[in-house]
């Protein structure tokens, strides 16, 4: 009987023992992981040249950090037509991005009619075109009608951005000449409508202002500041470029999209917080993607990948470093009616 017992509190100790050493390689196991995840922090902090304010925000900021690279490399073990990275924006979480790096504000009846009246549209113009007649591809940064990737930086100014954008594709269209406008311009003085510089705006209030401006200025004479400021009225002639008017795209119809794409630079709005599209690196961004519109782009082409991918080019203001050197390719033709992100919900363009 004393051997029995003996023999079966050997046998617990050696359990308890096994338990015990398990839990101690576990914990040391997150422990080396955290250790390595902490290290790739400093790295990334290194990179992007980010300082904290003292210890308490750098542990939570590395909370957030953590998250979001648990996602990033779930998605990229995935089997996927893109890939993500931690870019700049690794350190903030889903409202403090959408707070300071989109600022597109969508549409309502209500918001349409304040402080001004909208410059009245004639429809849409490509409603005959026939899609036998549309080319298979098209890229208008190789036609000349695109200017280089500019930053909106900590300002939720998008809009300015993506109504820019597709003007000066159609100025160099109707006149023959690429230039550089000011966004500038639209954040400090397109404040009468629903644009509100660093706080937000839409697209299609930028057109109506510039009509009534009578244009817009050059980059280079009103440049850029990431700021709101006030609105400088000797720069701010409006002489550099002009356009007529502006017209929408039929919502929700990838199809007449890519009927004005194929023939101007579009402005397109997307829910540009989904962290797919934030940590966005390269491939043709696919799949589950919210619509929940909160950021103003430019299409500025479209076309077939090697694998068969049907895809818009799309052109963003969030500098070089971020996506294919600035640009996202976005699959299209998708089941969903709204388009990826929400893309064929808004789009809209200026007339010339």
């Amino acid at each position: 009987m004393a051997t029995h017992y003996s023999s079966a509190f050997v046998l617990l100790s050696v359990v308890a023992w096994a338990c015990a050493l398990s839990g101690s390689l576990a914990a040391r196991d997150l422990a080396d992981q955290d250790q390595a995840m902490v290290a790739r922090h400093e790295e990334w902090m290194a990179k992007y040249d980010r300082v904290y304010s003292d210890a308490a925000e750098k542990a939570r900021r590395f909370e957030v950090f953590k998250a979001n690279m648990a996602l990033i490399e779930s998605v990229n073990a995935g089997n996927h037509k893109f890939w993500l990275e931690a870019n700049r924006f690794a350190d903030l979480t889903d409202d403090e991005f959408r707070a300071t790096w989109t600022g597109y504000r969508p549409k309502t009846a209500a918001a349409s009619s304040k402080g001004r009246s909208r410059t009245a549209t004639t429809g849409f113009k490509y409603a005959n075109v026939s899609l036998d007649d549309v080319p298979a591809s098209v890229d208008w940064r190789t036609k000349g009608a695109v200017t280089p990737i500019k930053n909106q930086g900590e300002c939720g100014c998008c809009w300015a951005f993506s109504a820019v954008a597709s003007m000066e594709g159609v100025v160099k269209l109707s006149t023959g000449k690429l230039v550089s406008l000011s966004e500038q311009e639209l954040v400090d003085c397109d404040v009468n409508g629903m644009d509100q510089g660093c706080e937000g705006g839409e697209m299609d209030d930028a057109f109506d202002f510039i009509v009534g401006n009578g244009g817009l200025t050059t980059e280079s004479r009103y440049p850029y500041t990431a700021s709101d400021g006030t609105c400088n009225s000797n720069e701010a002639s409006g002489d550099a470029a002009s356009i007529k008017g502006y017209e929408d795209v039929p919502a929700n119809d990838e199809a007449s999209l890519r009927k004005a794409v194929a023939n101007q630079p579009v402005s397109v709005a997307v829910d540009g917080g989904d962290s797919h599209f934030r940590f966005y690196k390269g491939g043709v961004l696919s799949g589950a993607c919210g619509t929940e519109l909160d950021h103003g782009i430019a299409a500025v082409g479209y076309g077939v990948a090697s694998d068969g991918t049907k895809y818009w080019v799309m052109k963003n203001s969030w500098g070089t470093s971020w996506g294919e050197a600035g640009y996202i390719r976005m699959e299209r033709d998708i089941a969903d009616e709204e388009g990826l992100c929400g893309l064929a919900m808004q789009p809209s363009y200026p007339t010339a």
